[in-house]
This record gives structure tokens, sequence and C-alpha cells, in this order.
């Protein structure tokens, strides 16, 4: 067998294929479909200090080889998810990543507190999310916001932290460079890119929202371009997403510099999507002779 174990922040996962934040719920819903014995990781859909109803309907809509969302991050909170969620997922030998969302600093850090006793692996902080106090600039728009939240963060956290970084900025490198500075475990990208849908027999928005979230096989290109940057800017490991269907998509992310993949979008159109990609890496390697997955990451300079 070849060795397909990788490991972020000294935690050991068994296969690089994890679930994309917000496409899985928290691993419930696709369990009848997937085993999740065979993924290297759930990562939750995003988890607040309180329910939050989400952004009013529609709020999904297809788009060319990819879609939009504005779902708002609605979730139950952090009381349901632990006493509901955490213990559905222990049953499972995968790793478990909760997704953290806020619209402050203290709303990020009373979940990251609240989780430091449960038996989850790691937390990836989504800071694509507004920040409230700054006029609704998202967190991971401003280097130095991004250095203070990931500050804040690690300060308080008993698991290893994973920054999930947002393609809408000039420079991604710049805020990867700022989450390392702030002490960033790991980072994770690429969240959704900001689009638009008109629907031209209304002549009206096609989300309720105006925009979404872009992501499918769509970003893909663009991923893979920050992904490969962001591993030349830091030292950290990191988890690479946009757009991966298949398990050539995800070899493309390793090659480019990434540790470990998330599979989001897929999980809609193709619900056994992340088990062929483990067994297409696997497969992969023995037609190229890897023996372990570590000689493929960044391999292409």
């Amino acid at each position: 067998m070849k060795d397909t174990k990788v490991t972020i922040a000294g935690v050991e996962f068994k296969n690089p294929v994890m679930t994309a934040s917000g496409t899985f719920g928290s691993g419930a819903e696709y369990s009848e479909f997937v085993d999740l014995n065979r993924l290297g990781g759930v990562v939750t859909k995003g988890v607040a200090n309180v329910p939050w109803p989400g952004n009013p309907t529609p709020r999904i809509v297809e788009t060319a080889s990819g879609m939009l969302n504005a779902i708002g991050l609605q979730n139950p909170g952090i009381d349901m998810f632990v006493k509901r969620d955490i213990p559905f997922l222990k049953q499972f030998d995968t790793k478990i990543i909760v997704n953290v969302c806020g619209h402050s600093q203290e709303e990020y850090l009373e979940v990251v507190e609240r989780l430091a006793e449960e038996p989850v692996d790691m937390l990836e902080i989504n800071i694509s999310c507004p920040n409230v106090k700054e006029g609704g600039i998202a967190f991971g728009q401003d280097p130095k916001a991004v250095e203070a939240i990931t500050r804040a963060v690690k300060d308080k956290a008993r698991q290893p932290v994973i920054m999930k970084l947002s393609p809408n900025v000039t420079d991604i490198t710049e805020m990867a460079r700022a989450a390392e500075a702030g002490g960033a475990d790991a980072l994770s990208l690429i969240n959704t890119l900001t689009g638009m849908k008109i629907d031209i027999y209304r002549q009206s928005f096609a989300l309720a929202n105006k925009t979404g979230g872009m992501s499918g096989p769509a970003v893909k290109p663009v991923a893979v371009r920050m992904v490969y940057q962001t591993a030349q800017a830091v030292s950290i490991p990191i988890i690479g997403m946009g757009g991966i269907s298949t398990a050539e998509d995800a070899i493309e992310f390793i090659l480019a510099g990434a540790t470990a993949v998330s599979v989001g979008t897929a999980n809609f159109f193709n619900p056994y999507a992340t088990v062929e990609i483990v067994e297409g890496i696997e497969k992969y390697m023995e037609q190229m002779n890897v023996e372990h997955i570590s000689e493929l990451v960044g391999k292409v300079k």
C-alpha cells in the first residue's frame, strides 16, 4: 500500500482528503453515501456563538460550471453543535475540524473557548465573515485584522488553528503572511469568489442578497494559482480547495503546494466524490510509483 498519511500541525490524517465547510453539513446528511471512516477529515459547517438564521431566499443559484450561494452561514449555534454534531462525528475514525464564524472578535473567541474542552482535532477560522465593528468589511480583507484575529484565536485555542483565507483580495500572499505572523498553524484556501447573477426575464437579481460566493469547477484555476503563490510565501501547511471534483484536481493542488485538500461543491452533484478522490489519489501514486504522498507536495516549483 502506498502511504497517503499527512500531518498538519501535529495532527495525523490517514489521507489528505477532507470536506469543505458548508458543503457537507456536519457529516450526518452524507453518511448514507460516504463511509466517513474513509475520509482524512470532516470539516463542519460554520458554527457561531448563537444560532444564525442566514440570509433571505432565494440564496442559491447555479452558474456555468459552478454555483453562487448567499446562505449567510445559517447554523444552529455552538450549544446544539456540541450536543448533537460532535457525538455523531466521534463514531467515525476521521479527524474533526470545526469551522468557526463570527461578526466580531468576541463572537469568534466565545466559540473557540467553548470548543477548548471538546474532542475536536482542529479549528478552521472563517475570516470571510463581515466584521460588524469595521463597517462590514470581511476580517480576511485587511492584513492587520487577519493578524489580530489570528493572534487572539491562538491565544485562546486548545486545538491547532487553520485560518481560512478569502480570495477577494488584491494579494493573497499578504493575507497568508499576516495569518502566519499571527501564529496560524495552517491555512486553508480559497473561500468563495464574490459573484452575481441577474435573471433577465424577471429583470432582477437571482439572489435576494444580490451577490453570493461563487464555487465549483469554474474557480479551480484561480484557486490553484493562489495555493501555489501562498506555498511560496509561507512555511506553514496549506489545505487547498476550490472546484475540486476529481482525483486529478486534488493532485493538481498538491503539486502546487497543498498538503491536504477539501472537496466542496462537488459533493452536491456527486455525493460520492470524496471517496472517489481518495481512491483516485491511491491509483495515481501506484501509477507514478510514488511511495509517500509527501513526495508530491509542492513538487511543481
